[in-house]
């Protein structure tokens, strides 16, 4: 049985980049949001299951949503298109409350100026002052489509401020490792590069692109 805290505690420690190099190194077809959905403050990592909704410029089902979730869940909502609000500072103060991990809206977002100001991840596609309606009932806890990407109900979202990555618990703990030693060879290049080493010192440079002109396999790499 894989512990979601032990896999959370070490994604702490990373960063959505080293993840993303680690399914490049394994050949792995990363579920990664698309570049709309940001960070209304920035700074903060998510790291939480996913509890999905659907809605259309009515966010009854997000207070719903809210309602239901349990800690360490992230309210994913695949908004489909809303033009209205359909979360703002009240929901990120409940999230917070019950010890939810975060929000992701695909849609628009509202209070923008409070959020920033809250510890709570949470993401939006938009900004809008309009709101949403409360006078519908959608579904929740079935896959969605939130940042161009299917999300289902218990996948794990790991994110910070160059995006979110969506994936399995097993997916994470094969990349995580993966993803450490990368970590530990970057920090190896910062600090030789901060003691006066050139970062092309460290690279295959011209030996990669002699070979690219040759036409013969090649691949960059750092040397060190």
């Amino acid at each position: 049985m894989i512990h979601f805290d032990k896999t959370k505690q070490r994604l702490l420690k990373l960063d959505t980049a080293c993840i993303c190099d680690a399914g490049k190194v394994l050949n792995l077809n990363l579920r990664v949001m698309d570049s709309g959905i940001k960070p209304i403050r920035t700074g903060l990592k998510l790291v939480g299951y996913a509890h999905t909704v659907t809605c259309h410029n009515d966010f009854l089902t997000v207070v719903k949503a809210l309602h239901d979730a349990t800690s360490e869940e992230v309210i994913v909502i695949d908004s489909q298109n809303s033009q209205k609000a359909l979360t703002g500072e009240l929901f990120p103060t409940e999230a917070a409350r019950k010890g939810l991990a975060g929000i992701v809206n695909d849609g628009p977002c509202r209070d923008t100026a409070a959020v920033q100001t809250m510890e709570i991840p949470c993401y939006a596609r938009s900004v809008s002052c309009v709101p949403g309606t409360t006078n519908q009932l959608f579904e929740t806890q079935i896959p969605i489509v939130c940042g161009s990407i299917i999300v289902n109900p218990k996948d794990i979202l790991f994110g910070d401020d160059d995006g979110i990555i969506v994936s399995t618990i097993e997916e994470l703990n094969t990349l995580i490792p993966v993803a450490e030693d990368i970590k530990k060879d970057e920090n190896r290049l910062l600090q030789n590069m901060a003691n006066g080493v050139s970062l092309l010192e460290m690279l295959n440079f011209e030996e990669h692109c002699t070979n690219i002109r040759n036409g013969k396999k090649s691949k960059l790499r750092f040397q060190i």
